[in-house]
């Protein structure tokens, strides 16, 4: 066995085998990781030289370097090298090869256990930023499909048998109110992520001086985990949290692909897309599949699942670091490129969609208005049961007939959408979220 070159080296190598599988997909994950791992190194190595365990010279060369790798991950000409464990090791590697005993002084004072909290922190709330730009946009094109199409009626459905009339302006409404609760959910999940486990270590602290609130400060937290031990049991916990929120996310995502399909087929025929929005079929010409939104229906329904897959993976762990801890790793980093994604596409799609203006011609909605004919005869002076009971006579006989009259007024309702108060809600929880604070200290730790 050949010595290994690992930060835990300790003189002794392990079986190839063990290390193959321990390591697992960590190295090309870990990509995902680099720049923040550069960034919580640089705060680290500033609060070390505050503290007086690097001098200012020492921090200078070793920041400037950092700062470099920094640019060259940017541009993407980083790579962890054959035989290098993981990112952590690698950026240290790097700095120790330029400076020597200087670059080993990186690593004083923490573990690759808050380290990579950290990297997970940042690198979420990074990510959190994006999505909430992405569900922005949806958002706005929603609303705007809403008013757009606001008094172009359509079927409502309760157990899939046509129900009440609805509206495609309550239909693309619904969708973007929707968006409003997830974003919330999002906050929620934001708010846990935006605090600073650095410092914890391996989740028992540290001997040296450290300035935690500093590094808080340096990266742009909100806060800090202030006990070490809990800061490690944030692990998996951090991850579970954030994905419950984008699974929220993911199921408005797939029930809107779900109605789309579903819209699409020609026994409901409500909307269209242009051909090049659909795929074809081996063996029948006349085929117009909606690919994309079942894809996009999959992909979320998959992203809904991750929740339960992280529970199962950390459930019934003691207070402590496992490495268990490692696949969740591999199964949390892509789900945020995975929901970006579909939101795009979504996006994409749905500013090309055609609405059918004529469906209630067909008789076989004629029903959809019964509860009008009920209400109707209820403003008479009837009693809402005996009238009730009227109409369901009449339908049964043949004889109703649906009115002409139709108002609804009420806040929500086809007449009265409040699109406007559903705008002011999302602009409310956007403007909650502060990604300026964050990007503000992070740009001026590698702001030379």
């Amino acid at each position: 066995m050949a010595k290994s070159n690992k930060l835990w080296d300790k003189g002794f190598g392990v079986e190839k085998a063990v290390e193959q599988f321990t390591v697992g997909d960590d190295k090309n994950l870990d990509l995902l990781l680099a720049e923040f791992d550069v960034l919580g190194s640089i705060a680290h190595a500033v609060m070390l030289e505050s503290v007086g365990i690097l001098t200012k010279e020492e921090l200078e060369k070793l920041k400037s370097e950092m700062v470099e790798i920094y640019g060259n991950i940017k541009e993407g000409l980083f790579k962890i090298a054959d035989g290098i464990e993981d990112i952590h090791s690698q950026i240290e590697l790097n700095l120790t090869k330029k400076f020597g005993e200087i670059g080993k002084k990186i690593h004083t004072g923490r573990s690759r256990n808050d380290q990579v909290m950290l990297d997970l922190r940042l690198f979420t709330r990074f990510q959190i930023q994006n999505i909430v730009a992405d569900v922005r946009q949806l958002f706005d094109l929603l609303i705007n499909l809403s008013g757009k199409h606001k008094d172009v009626l359509m079927p409502g459905y309760t157990h899939f048998q046509v129900a009440m009339p609805s509206s495609f302006g309550l239909w693309f409404g619904a969708f973007a109110e929707s968006l409003v609760d997830d974003l919330v959910q999002l906050k929620a999940a934001y708010d846990i992520v935006d605090r600073n486990p650095l410092g914890s270590a391996a989740g028992y602290g540290s001997g040296f001086p450290l300035n935690r609130n500093q590094t808080t400060q340096l990266m742009g937290f909100s806060d800090l985990n202030y006990n070490s031990v809990y800061a490690q049991m944030c692990r998996g916990r951090m991850e579970k949290i954030v994905s419950q929120a984008l699974a929220s996310l993911a199921e408005t995502m797939s029930a809107l692909a779900m109605d789309i399909t579903l819209f699409l087929s020609q026994n409901f025929n409500f909307i269209s897309f242009p051909e090049n929005l659909t795929t074809g079929s081996s063996i029948m010409p006349h085929k117009k599949n909606p690919d994309l939104f079942e894809l996009i229906r999959a992909r979320c329904n998959r992203i809904k699942a991750l929740p339960n897959e992280i529970n199962a993976i950390t459930s019934n762990l003691p207070t402590g670091y496992h490495r268990d801890y490692q696949l969740v790793k591999e199964k949390y980093l892509p789900v945020f490129a995975e929901i970006s994604t579909c939101l795009r596409i979504m996006h994409y799609a749905l500013k090309q969609i055609k609405v059918n203006k004529n469906i209630l011609d067909d008789s076989k909605y004629d029903f959809l208005f019964s509860v009008e004919g009920v209400n109707e005869l209820v403003k008479k002076g009837i009693s809402f049961r005996d009238a009730y009971r009227e109409i369901g006579k009449k339908i049964a006989e043949g004889q109703f007939s649906k009115p002409t009259d139709i108002k609804y007024t009420h806040e929500g309702s086809i007449g009265n959408l409040c699109n406007d108060k559903i705008q002011s809600m999302m602009e409310t929880v956007i403007q909650s979220f502060d990604f300026e604070k964050a990007n503000k200290a992070l740009k001026e730790l590698v702001d030379e």
